[in-house]
């Protein structure tokens, strides 16, 4: 089981798009989408980007399931 991500709380909470946090971190609008919906985890870089921008630490947006 891979990360679980609170990334679409974050983002609606700023009342972004999808688009809207992939042009703030440079990535592809399907990028942010695999991420919320689990098919994918997002690099190093990436979780330390979203972690910026939302101001926040990496682990209020992403855990590891128990």
């Amino acid at each position: 089981m891979g990360v679980i991500s609170g990334l679409q709380a974050l983002r609606a909470a700023q009342g972004w798009t999808q688009a809207d946090l992939a042009g703030k971190v440079g990535v592809s609008r399907q990028t942010i989408n695999s991420i919320e919906t689990g098919r994918f985890e997002p690099s190093l870089t990436l979780a330390l980007k979203l972690a910026r921008l939302f101001e926040t630490p990496v682990e209020a947006i992403f855990q590891l399931p128990e």
